[in-house]
């Protein structure tokens, strides 16, 4: 996929559900382009893993994919309502994110994060929301209660869990404590040693978030989910995000995840969003 001059900002397909509108989940270097493979084996559930093997797997995977460039269908259903879009998804793990909400008439919403400040920039109203980079506030943005660096490995089709520490197996699955009663679950593919499935769950086994990676394609990093669906089941939350072509580990200049305010906007802290 190519971006021409002035469009290297980045487009941002599927981030303003998880945006503004409160739903839930609510772009050069040396660059590998997915393209889909339909000959990747199916999976072989006859197939029991070593827990060390699935998460050494896990941790290669870490080290694999580093940054992403992509379109993205976006699909959402929540309380609130149901709608779908297209949004430009442009990350640098561990701490970088562009969204950009497109609509026939270009963006409508355009949010970057970085280590020190996430802003949101709304064309169309002439406001320009910006505040410190906390979990708090991307939490205000996302409507996902995940930490920067989380967030940015959900996007580039990554469990976001902390590799260290110590991992119990059970099948084709690990599992942690994270602390707080909390736990973090990975299942994978018996057959590719891919994550299929991450759970976090509360005290008491209450799932607090849930992602299935899926439409695995061969990319020269590696097997590649070109479908992400994330849930908050006790929010009735659900997005799905599918991936046109999308750009892995490109080089991405740290003057992409910033913005300038425009003159003629008017600025307001991210706390004015509420939450």
């Amino acid at each position: 996929m190519k971006f021409s001059r002035g469009e290297e900002r980045a487009y941002l397909p599927g981030t303003h559900a998880f945006i503004v509108s409160s739903l839930f989940l609510a772009l050069i270097g040396c660059t590998n382009i997915v393209s889909p493979d339909k000959n990747l084996p199916e999976p072989i559930p006859s197939i029991s893993r070593d827990p060390s093997e699935l998460v050494k797997g896990l941790a290669q995977r870490l080290e694999q994919f580093r940054s992403l460039r992509a379109l993205a269908s976006v699909s959402y259903s929540g309380r609130d309502g149901k709608g779908s879009f297209q949004e430009a998804v442009v990350v640098r793990r561990p701490d970088r994110l562009r969204l950009e909400t497109l609509s026939p008439l270009g963006a409508i919403l355009i949010v970057t994060v970085n280590g020190q400040e996430i802003i949101g920039f709304h064309p169309r109203e002439a406001l320009f929301l910006r505040g410190k980079s906390s979990k708090e506030n991307l939490l205000r943005y996302t409507q996902v209660p995940l930490e920067l660096h989380e967030l940015t490995l959900l996007l580039i089709g990554l469990p976001p869990v902390e590799i260290h520490g110590r991992w119990e197996g059970e099948g084709n699955s690990i599992y942690r404590d994270i602390g707080g009663g909390r736990k973090d679950a990975v299942a994978f593919d018996p057959a590719l040693v891919v994550p299929i499935k991450w759970e976090r769950s509360r005290d008491g086994g209450e799932i607090e978030l849930r992602a299935i990676f899926s439409d695995y394609s061969s990319t020269p990093a590696g097997s590649f989910p070109l479908k992400i669906s994330v849930e908050a089941p006790a929010q009735q939350r659900w997005v799905e995000i599918r991936y046109q072509e999308p750009e892995l580990n490109a080089a991405f200049p740290s003057d992409l995840f910033v913005q300038e305010k425009p003159g003629n906007v008017k600025e307001l802290p991210i706390e004015s969003l509420g939450g």
